[in-house]
């Protein structure tokens, strides 16, 4: 009975199949087309196919549960299945999908990592690709895209598509099958299953009244063979001993960077845009123009980039591909051949020049659409108005595209809603990012840029749609899932640093409630909080809110004793935090900056007084990490709390000479780490460490030379150059000479020097 039926095996995304397909179908005309494709998604055939929806699009078959579980479907204009989808509906023929449902096949692709993790598995595939490179290699092809594109998607030839990958199909399933078997379980179980449901759906269209020969079935080449193997369809009860998922199908716009093979597609091509080029070039009948049209594409974006690519050398690639594959005995060149060509009459035999080119040309940046309300979520619904309501749909593009906000409100425009359109998209982008859903990413900008300012980058990609279907799980609407999403955080918080975060997540996706919740989890963890970065961060947090003010309608009021307290727990916990290696004194001496920061912003009502008395004590201790105690004397500099007359018995102190020279280093690269000008204003702190210098022996030298070679890296040319000169004058060898000699190359002695400290052993 199956047997009887017309069966046409392809490769997917392949436009030689569609154009051949179309011409089986004519010939054919049957009453009833079967698709490879999940049976439960054939309610999405009638919207794939309108005419208002635009390739590539994709069907998304997620699991509702967590971990969510994804299987795609994509189609592009030039799929044979799409196609098919298309003649069916356009001339009334029943069609439908008959893989197996979606919730079968999403239990089933849970065990595959199993399958593929295992070097037996890995050593199959790698036979299973050998197989196709040797197949190319006995057509003295370079590989296998090159072979198929020659013989197959060039072959226009009536009838041998089908026929010829047919048979290749089941060669290539017949060397592997015992392999298979044995090395990936998974994939050669998988089949079996998928190609029994395929015959079970067969069977049932013929029990519907369906004759076999009014049957047509679309499936992957591979799949010939198994579906024509005379083994039995697949029982009622077989079904149901299948596991399943709960899961749910969607149809998604997809683009052509995703459904090309180097981003990860396994059924991809190397190159939609090329093949879609040969699609349009098969249909117009002008397949020959096809190296033309791709070379002048070339070409085109090169002039553009400001590269020399005439006409003439167009014309000159042309030919040159022509002479490629002549000499393959081919018709029309393959794309490696066009890439060859380019490479020559283009880039001068350089890839670099062209590689830009070459891919716009072979992947482009289309992405698909659908028209409003053709199969969402609730969540892709409420995307798509809030797109529309913010005026963003104009950035659903794979370019990305700059957005520079004000949140200010705007006074020039009539309606609220105008007024705070920016606003209202900064608050929309940043509940995308609380959702892991990257449209947009915010661009980060100096704390000394105005604090009504955002910049983001927005890029729509095919990730961006399976992200906006997994919110899904958690609320009907972008703002409800990123409260939920927030409120997961805020049960798994467990420390001062992570509830601020939240805090600061709450008030920029204005979320009131959440605010409220995550302000209280931090006074509760506050507490008890004894780290003294972590605080320190948290204080950071809440400092930036208020910074901002009411900018975005949030009461920020609250905060301000929550900052309050979290910078008086932050500064007693600095010098216990300074008993430290200099590995974590990395990190603390950002966190001091970061107080001190908040002290001179917010210090109206922060305790600045205990903040300074605290960094004095570390200052002056000798028991902590001497970095850090540099550190704190630098702050203690820049505000004038320490005389010249006491600054120079500190630094004579440091940089004794009974004081080991990693210590005496060590503090003075914390010292140089902050205001430079609050060091170079003051030449007895140089006159100090001129004398601790030349006091050193050799092996104190090697060891204090490293540590001030890193701090002074750090510098600016010109505070080095005004370093030189005050040298220059302590050495009395003048400003300019000194500052000329210090500037000089190195000399290779001195390099040697150089590599002698970087393998220096302490």
């Amino acid at each position: 009975m199956i047997n009887n039926c017309s069966v046409f095996g392809v490769r997917h995304l392949s436009p030689g199949a569609a154009w051949h397909l179309l011409r089986f179908l004519e010939e054919k005309n049957p009453r009833c087309v079967l698709v490879e494709g999940p049976s439960d998604a054939t309610g999405f055939m009638y919207d794939i196919a309108a005419t208002n929806v635009k390739p590539p699009v994709a069907l998304l078959a997620y699991t509702t549960g967590l971990p969510v579980e994804t299987v795609m479907y994509p189609f592009a204009s030039y799929s044979p299945e799409y196609r098919a989808i298309c003649w069916s509906v356009q001339n009334r023929r029943e069609v439908r999908f008959m893989d197996l449902p979606s919730d079968r096949m999403l239990k089933l692709r849970r065990e595959r990592g199993r399958d593929e993790e295992t070097q037996q598995a890995q050593a199959f595939y790698r036979y299973h690709n050998e197989l196709y490179e040797k197949l190319a290699g006995h057509s003295e092809e370079d590989d296998y895209e090159s072979y198929w594109e020659r013989n197959f998607e060039h072959n226009l030839t009536a009838g041998s598509y089908n026929t010829v990958l047919s048979y290749q199909s089941e060669q290539i399933r017949e060397m592997v099958a015992g392999r298979e078997l044995e090395a990936a379980p998974y994939d050669y179980s998988c089949n079996l299953i998928r190609e029994a449901y395929m015959r079970r759906e067969i069977e049932r269209a013929v029990r519907e009244g369906y004759r076999p020969e009014e049957i047509v079935v679309v499936a992957g080449a591979y799949h010939v063979s198994g579906i024509r193997s005379g083994l039995p369809a697949m029982s009622d009860g077989e079904l149901k001993k299948l596991d399943s998922a709960q899961s749910q199908v969607t149809l998604m716009p997809y683009s052509y960077l995703r459904l090309s093979s180097r981003t990860g597609y396994g059924a991809g091509n190397r190159a939609p845009y090329y093949f879609e080029m040969m699609w349009d070039a098969m249909n117009d009948g002008r397949i020959g123009d096809l190296p033309a049209v791709y070379l002048a594409k070339v070409a085109q974006y090169l002039r553009d980039k400001g590269y020399n690519a005439s006409p003439a050398s167009t014309i000159e690639a042309v030919r040159l591909a022509a002479a490629l594959t002549s000499l393959r005995g081919g018709a029309i060149p393959v794309l490696k051949d066009l890439h060859d060509a380019a490479v020559t009459c283009f880039g001068g035999g350089e890839l670099s020049v062209v590689a830009e080119a070459l891919n716009s040309a072979d992947t482009g940046t289309a992405t698909g659409s659908l028209p409003e309300g053709v199969s969402r979520t609730p969540v892709q619904e409420n995307m798509e108005q809030e797109l529309k309501r913010l005026k963003l749909t104009d950035y659903k593009s794979a370019v990305a595209q700059e957005l520079t906000l004000d949140l200010r409100e705007n006074f020039k425009v009539k309606s609220r809603e105008a007024a705070f359109i920016d606003l209202n998209r900064s608050t929309f982008l940043h509940r995308l990012q609380t959702l892991g859903i990257h449209f947009a990413g915010k661009q980060h900008v100096s704390q000394e840029s105005a604090s009504w300012a955002e910049k983001w980058v927005l890029r729509w990609t095919p990730e961006v749609e399976i992200e906006i279907v997994e919110a899904n799980l958690k609320g009907e609407t972008i703002e409800i899932a990123a409260a939920y999403r927030l409120k997961e955080q805020l049960n798994d918080c467990t420390d001062v640093s992570a509830a601020a975060k939240i805090v600061r997540l709450a008030c920029e996706c204005r979320l009131t409630d959440i605010f409220e919740n995550a302000l209280n989890t931090l006074q509760r963890l506050l507490v008890d909080s004894a780290g003294f970065t972590e605080t320190a961060n948290a204080a950071d947090e809440l400092s930036v809110l208020i910074r901002f003010g009411d900018l975005r309608q949030v009461n920020l009021e609250p905060l301000k004793p929550v900052l309050r307290q979290l910078f008086l727990r932050a500064s007693l916990l600095l010098t216990g935090a300074s008993s430290c290696d200099d590995r974590a004194a990395d990190g603390i001496s950002r966190a001091v900056n970061t107080l001190e920061m908040i002290s001179q912003r917010q210090y109206e009502f922060v305790d600045v007084e205990i903040w300074r008395k605290e960094l004095g004590t570390l200052a002056r201790r000798d028991d902590l990490n001497t970095k850090l105690s540099g550190t704190a004397f630098s702050v203690l500099l820049e505000h004038n709390l320490v005389s010249d007359e006491d600054c120079a018995k500190e630094i004579s102190r440091r940089l004794s000479p009974g004081v080991p020279a990693v210590l005496g280093a060590g503090w003075f690269e914390g010292l140089s780490s902050r205001n430079r000008y609050a060091l170079l204003s003051r030449i007895s702190l140089w006159r100090e460490l001129d004398k601790y210098v030349s006091q050193l022996d050799d092996e104190e030298f090697y060891r204090s030379v490293v540590f001030l070679r890193r701090a002074f890296g750090s510098f600016e040319p010109d505070r080095k150059n005004s370093i030189a000169e005050l040298l220059g004058e302590i050495w009395g060898t003048g400003e300019e000479f000194t500052a000329e000699t210090l500037r000089s190359e190195l000399s290779e002695q001195e390099m040697e020097k150089l590599d002698e400290l970087n393998d220096f052993e302490f």
